[in-house]
């Protein structure tokens, strides 16, 4: 008698993909939700077989309780019968659209919200994000997670269910593909008269992707509940005597048995944005552009303003507003949100999230200069500097200069002088008007509020010979008395039948100056009469803007040529093209008969500021782009168009190796795209920064699975090829494409999803139209450009350093003498972030290279120090010596440290 096969074991997932918010807002994704929550969880609880995984965002719970608070015992029980999976993410993030920072806050939030339900599920569960990021792995890692499971991106050399996703810095975690999606067995049991069958032939479908390994069935889809016979009908299976056996499961059950090993195992390095196995949908990279404009403007302020300033100067400042930013800009991270393939009422409430944390972040940055701003005298001004290193850079100030002065110098602490440039001076009479003497004493009432007149501080008042006068400033007189003075002069009013009022603001200029600041510290400086020496002046000569490090001409065709001190040269930069674009929110596609208009119909240049600080001019370049598309189905463009006037605005600094690049337009037409190009030559690549690394990319992208492998990629700092490197202050979206490297500046789609589109086999989403995302109005973009080939990664991310985080001014309102502090100064590793943290300073470090780079730390007042994990936990404690200590990363290794400091100084009584 032939022995008997042992029986395939199939874990069956039930679980539900949960878009937060999607082609409908939040709120009414949420009634759904409670829908589906109030039916699944009393069916767990009376059902002890019965499982379920929520998808692997503890948002989803959240938003449950918020609804149904007396949910939260049985969600606790559920999670701790092990019934209900739930975390480890807040969200499920696009990790390429949001900064590695928030990715780490992720985690972190829902991981602390995880073990306040009963605990996380150890898998780090990614089911629907458009790709995955390079650096995620070691994130991962960092917080104890050994095994991952995705589906999309995965590319054609995995071909079993388990492999080795490898970091650039060499962290690895196991990670489970998910062969035919998050949804693979989402029709198993819709006929339970066909289960057994269903499932013997699943089970051997999958054979080749499990090998030895249990089969791992995902039955769930979008916004769905399991079955009410589901429990019933897998035990019917189970039961029969047929070669497969059913079990229920959590993802964490159905992985428990899986080796975390991964020897042996196919190498996956890097970032998974492959076409091979399921659509990428890369489009969401582009569209909703000024979304993801946003996102980094309110990363940059929270993540490099208001924490590291907070901690390092006034940590009471930050608490609780920044984890209330961070909460949002979590929230906004989510896969169906920043990525803008949603409804447009979807976009409108993301945009307000992005907003609040925004407001939040300048709040708590504003709140700490304030507070600096009492250190510095009154007739001077305070400059604080964001970087971990000593920072010589462009800053406007409004400082007070006596009209009779011809130029203006900065004097700083120690006696040195700063140069500056005058931009304008602000008209100083604010009101003169005449009043009845009747009137007069309530007109100064009315528009006397304390101490204060048109914004600024009563300094002076005097009544004359029928004439009052304020003198007004920045810093008043505490004893003057508004009802005290407007007594006085309704007591003299009648000596005059009409009275002159004028109130005169102290003499002002605005400056741009450049003053050398302390790493992430401050400093003061004081308006003199005289001029100071400029470093690397800029200077417009024979049509040539330069300042030594740089040089930029302007073209016949409006496009520049940029060209370092060597000779080294780009010709063509900012070449713009207009193409149509019939695709959908999801993936660009160009109209069967594309028109691209790239010549301008006119151009003109204009000179701007003429240096010696900052220099410049602006080209505009109009051009007749085609309204919209001639028909539904994209078959060409429309024959109508409309002019368009596209400037460039062409700025250098004193000092800055870079060119700056401002375009504006307005945009009147609909489904079309926007790209700028430079010249890069014959390169066989491109390096783009994100999420702590820097990915090299080929020309071309593996396709597969119906959608067009466009070579199309994300950059968040910057991207460079051959030449030409471009500063970023937004994730962007880019090509090389004969010869030039390609930024999208805007995409205008006006659907979710195209059932039939030109470069996509099937649908990605509903056919919402979403006109918002045409994006009539208003454009802007903004690059740095810098020409060269042997700048490393990590200074290259010090000119995005000085690209994106200007120094901030401030008016002195304090009495004491001119001084300056130094904060924070890191040499040598890459300083993403700085918050205070349990009464200690924690900074998460990167090693922008393939090599180990040795870092020094440098803190007035380092008592300690420490290497922990991305959760906090202690690794390894380093010596300190002289407020210093030294270590090592390894290469692209990201860092968190934790710094003991004991300063006075840091005890800033906040302005009243």
């Amino acid at each position: 008698m032939p022995p008997t096969s042992p029986r395939r074991t199939v874990h069956v997932v039930p679980h539900t993909h949960w878009d937060r918010e999607w082609y409908e807002p939040f709120q009414r994704f949420r009634l759904r939700l409670v829908d589906l929550l109030d039916e699944v969880l009393p069916r767990l609880a009376a059902d002890p077989e019965l499982r379920f995984t929520l998808d692997g965002q503890t948002a989803a719970v959240d938003d449950y309780l918020e609804i149904r608070p007396a949910a939260l015992g049985q969600v606790r029980e559920l999670v701790a019968r092990g019934q209900l999976a739930v975390g480890p993410w807040r969200v499920l993030a696009d990790s390429f659209l949001c900064s590695g920072e928030n990715l780490v806050r992720n985690l972190e939030i829902g991981l602390a919200r995880s073990a306040e339900l009963g605990g996380a599920m150890p898998v780090a569960y990614l089911p629907d994000q458009f790709g995955h990021a390079a650096q995620l792995p070691q994130l991962l890692r960092g917080f104890g997670f050994r095994q991952a499971c995705l589906w999309r991106g995965v590319p054609s050399t995995v071909d079993s269910n388990g492999f080795s996703w490898v970091s650039p810095d060499g962290s690895a975690v196991r990670t489970e593909y998910l062969p035919g999606g998050y949804g693979n067995a989402a029709v198993l049991f819709t006929d339970p008269s066909a289960t057994r069958g269903r499932a013997e032939d699943f089970a051997e479908r999958m054979r080749d992707w499990f090998g030895a390994d249990e089969v791992l069935a995902m039955y769930g889809a979008d916004h769905g509940a399991p079955l009410p016979s589901l429990t019933e009908q897998v035990r019917a299976v189970s039961a029969a005597e047929g070669p497969v056996t059913l079990r229920l499961a959590t993802l964490t059950e159905a992985l428990a048995g899986r080796e975390v090993d991964v020897a042996g195992l196919t190498e996956v390095r890097g970032e998974l944005r492959s076409h091979a196995r399921a659509n990428l949908l890369p489009g969401v990279l582009s569209v909703r552009a000024p979304v993801k404009q946003a996102m980094a403007a309110a990363e940059r302020m929270v993540q490099r303003y208001a924490e590291p300033l907070a901690a390092l100067w006034f940590p009471a400042a930050a608490r609780p507003f920044a984890e209330m930013a961070w909460q949002r800009l979590v929230d906004a991270s989510c896969h169906d949100s920043v990525t803008g393939c949603g409804a447009d009422s979807t976009a409108a409430q993301v945009a307000g999230r992005i907003a609040e944390a925004e407001q939040l972040g300048s709040a708590v940055r504003d709140r700490v200069v304030d507070a600096l701003a009492t250190r510095a005298p009154g007739d001077a001004v305070l400059v604080v500097n964001p970087s971990p290193w000593p920072r010589q850079d462009v800053v406007r100030v409004s400082a007070i200069a006596p009209e009779d002065w011809d130029a203006v110098a900065l004097q700083l602490p120690d006696g040195r002088l700063a140069a500056t440039q005058e931009v304008e001076r602000p008209e100083r009479v604010l009101l003169a008007a005449e009043f009845p003497a009747a009137e007069v004493a309530e007109a100064v009432r009315r528009r006397t509020f304390g101490q204060v007149m048109y914004d600024r501080a009563v300094q002076r008042a005097v009544i004359g010979a029928g004439a009052v006068e304020f003198a007004v400033g920045r810093l008043g007189d505490p004893g003057y008395d508004v009802e005290r003075f407007a007594a006085e002069l309704a007591a003299r009013a009648a000596e005059h039948p009409v009275w002159s009022l004028r109130v005169v603001d102290e003499p002002k200029r605005e400056l741009l100056a450049a003053v050398p600041v302390p790493a992430l510290g401050w400093t003061t400086a004081r308006p003199v009469a005289g001029a100071a020496p400029v470093d690397h002046p800029v200077s417009i000569v024979d049509g040539v803007l330069s300042n030594g490090l740089v040089s930029v001409t302007v073209l016949d065709d409006g496009t520049l040529r940029i060209e370092d001190p060597d000779g080294l040269a780009l010709e063509g930069v900012g070449r713009i093209c207009d193409g149509g674009d019939a695709g959908d929110s999801y993936n660009y596609g160009p109209p069967v008969a594309d028109l691209l208009v790239h010549e301008p119909v006119a151009i003109l240049v204009c000179p701007d500021a003429p240096g010696p600080l900052v220099g410049g001019f602006t080209v505009y370049r109009t051009y007749e782009w085609p309204t919209g598309l001639a028909d539904a189905a994209g078959s060409a463009r429309a024959a109508g168009t409309v002019a368009t006037e596209v400037s460039m605005a062409v700025e250098l600094r004193a000092g800055e190796p870079f060119v700056r690049l401002e375009l504006r337009f307005e945009n009147r037409s609909r489904d079309h795209r926007v790209r700028v190009h430079l010249p890069v030559g014959p390169v066989t690549g491109s390096r783009a920064e994100g999420q702590f690394g820097v990915v090299a990319r080929g020309l071309t992208n593996e396709g597969g699975n119906g959608e067009a492998p466009l070579p199309t990629f994300p950059a968040s700092g910057f991207v460079a090829a051959g030449a030409a490197t471009v500063l970023l202050e937004q994730a962007t979206e880019y090509e090389v494409t004969g010869g030039e490297l390609a930024l999208t500046v805007l995409r205008s789609v006006g659907a979710i999803s195209r059932n039939l589109h030109p470069l996509r086999a099937e649908p990605a989403g509903p056919t919402t139209p979403i006109p918002g995302a045409q994006e009539l109005g208003s454009r802007v973009a903004r690059f740095g450009i810098a020409v060269g080939t042997e700048r490393s990664d990590a200074e290259v991310m010090g000119l995005v350093e000085r690209f994106t985080l200007p120094l901030v001014s401030a008016a002195g309102t304090g009495t004491a003498e001119l001084a300056e502090a130094t904060g924070l100064r890191v040499e040598g590793a890459v300083l993403s972030g700085l918050r205070e943290r349990d009464g200690e300073l924690e900074l998460r470090l990167v090693a922008y290279s393939v090599e180990p780079v040795p870092t020094v730390l440098r803190l007035p007042g380092l008592v300690s120090a420490r290497v922990t994990d991305l959760a906090g936990n202690p690794l390894a404690k380093l010596d300190v010596a002289e407020d210093a200590v030294e270590l090592s990363l390894r290469g692209w290794e990201i860092m968190t440290v934790r710094l003991g400091q004991g300063l006075p100084q840091r005890e800033i009584t906040p302005p009243s």
